[in-house]
């Protein structure tokens, strides 16, 4: 009896050392491990607050002059601010105006959300004015360095996202000093790569509001990006690849935007618009499948302190309603609330005055690329777009459903993947 009783002590501790425990135990863990299924509209708070938290210190501070006053610049370890100082506020205002313009394009309701957006939206309106303004202290530089051709164009796709909210309410003179700062960006040029359509579209922007282009910048752009498409939804940077997530930071969002543009004024083949747009949906199948069951993706590439940006092309494509028919809306929305779950809650990105810290998961500025400051973090937002969907639409009213590497790993079916040749 005593032997017996040695043996089974000897074997719980055994059972203990391998990682076993009792079944009290057990039940306890997958008990803490239960899954808490929000529904779409729990999802939308979510989403809503947390982008209202991310934006307010940019567009509040703008709209009161203190923008330069109170953004921190933090910059990668060993590099000197001043330098940044010239162009991280206009980086800060241009990525999040393209991130919450569709958001902020929806009619006002009185519901808690609708009064966020209506204080946003007035208060962005009222630091458009400042920007240009050059007797404002948060007067934007346009006009130094070349980084400006690239968040003047986040501004323009912000305008030309939501032209009834951001444009159409300026004053004649704010107009007008925005079409002098566009204009102005044509005395300086960037590099051999995204940034070509970068000049494309500020130009796109100025000939929808009804001021003469340059087609050459335009032309440029158009045929530049297209040969350098390489297949399968996917673009090279420049003339060489790199792997990386350029394809949503910039290229399939601003492309369809630009060609939209092109296609209004009957500057562009309807058929080369919808090429493009076949190629971001292509592209959004990868994005839909690099996120984890746990909400995670790989963190590969350069500018990965853009956080949710690497997911704006999918997210277009949601907010376009033009998801492959396999991949339903609820999945997208349950993938990409998962990714804002494992990176905003779980992931200390914000310093203690609410602004975004250097980093992918935290503080983290040995990550930084050299181009990288404060301002730069605000692609973020652009991982936001479907808020642009209103609350009844079936993104945010359809149950909650698994996405495709949830259901691979979950031992559920799911659709193979294949190559298209468009």
């Amino acid at each position: 009896m005593v032997l017996i009783k040695r043996t089974s002590g000897m074997m719980l501790i055994l059972l203990v050392l391998l990682g076993f425990s009792n079944t009290s135990v057990y039940a306890q863990k997958k008990k803490s491990e239960k899954t808490v299924i929000n529904t779409g509209l729990q999802d939308r708070e979510y989403w809503s607050n947390l982008l209202y938290k991310m934006a307010s210190p940019v567009i509040f501070n703008l709209a009161n002059g203190t923008l330069r006053k109170n953004m921190p610049v933090e910059v990668p370890p060993g590099a000197k601010p001043d330098s940044y100082k010239k162009v991280t506020h206009l980086e800060a205002v241009g990525r999040t105006m393209a991130g919450v313009a569709p958001w902020l394009a929806l009619p006002d309701d009185n519901t808690k959300e609708g009064k966020m957006r209506k204080e946003l939206r007035a208060a962005l309106l009222k630091g458009i004015v400042n920007a240009v303004d050059p007797n404002n202290p948060d007067y934007l530089n346009f006009r130094t360095d070349a980084q400006p051709i690239v968040d003047a164009a986040y501004m323009a796709q912000a305008f030309l996202r939501a032209p009834k909210a951001l444009w159409e309410p300026l004053d004649s003179l704010t107009k007008k000093r925005v079409t002098e700062e566009f204009k102005a960006l044509r005395t300086m040029t960037g590099a051999y790569n995204n940034w070509l359509l970068f000049a494309g579209i500020n130009e796109a922007f100025l000939m929808n509001i009804g001021e003469k282009a340059d087609p050459v910048r335009i032309q440029y752009a158009q045929k530049k990006i297209n040969e350098w498409y390489v297949g399968d939804g996917w673009y090279s940077d420049g003339p060489s690849f790199s792997l990386d997530y350029y394809n949503s930071y910039v290229i399939h969002p601003m492309l369809v935007d630009f060609f939209k543009v092109l296609v209004d004024k009957k500057r562009l083949k309807p058929e080369e618009y919808d090429k493009a747009l076949k190629r971001m949906i292509r592209y959004s199948e990868f994005s839909e499948r690099f996120i984890a069951p746990d909400g995670t993706y790989p963190a590969f590439g350069r500018s990965i302190t853009y956080r949710t940006a690497a997911f704006q092309a999918l997210a277009q494509v949601a907010l376009m309603e033009k998801l492959p028919e396999y991949i339903q809306p609820a999945q997208v929305r349950c993938a990409l609330s998962a990714v804002m779950h494992r990176m905003y809650d779980q992931c200390d990105n914000f310093d203690s005055n609410g602004w975004l810290v250097l980093g992918f998961c935290g503080s983290q500025p040995m990550i930084a690329d050299g181009y990288t400051s404060t301002g730069s973090l605000y692609m973020a937002t652009l991982g936001f777009l479907p808020l642009g969907l209103s609350a009844d639409n079936k993104f945010w009213t359809d149950p909650a459903a698994d996405w495709t590497s949830k259901k691979a790993w979950n031992s559920q079916p799911f659709t193979k993947d294949y190559h298209v040749e468009y």
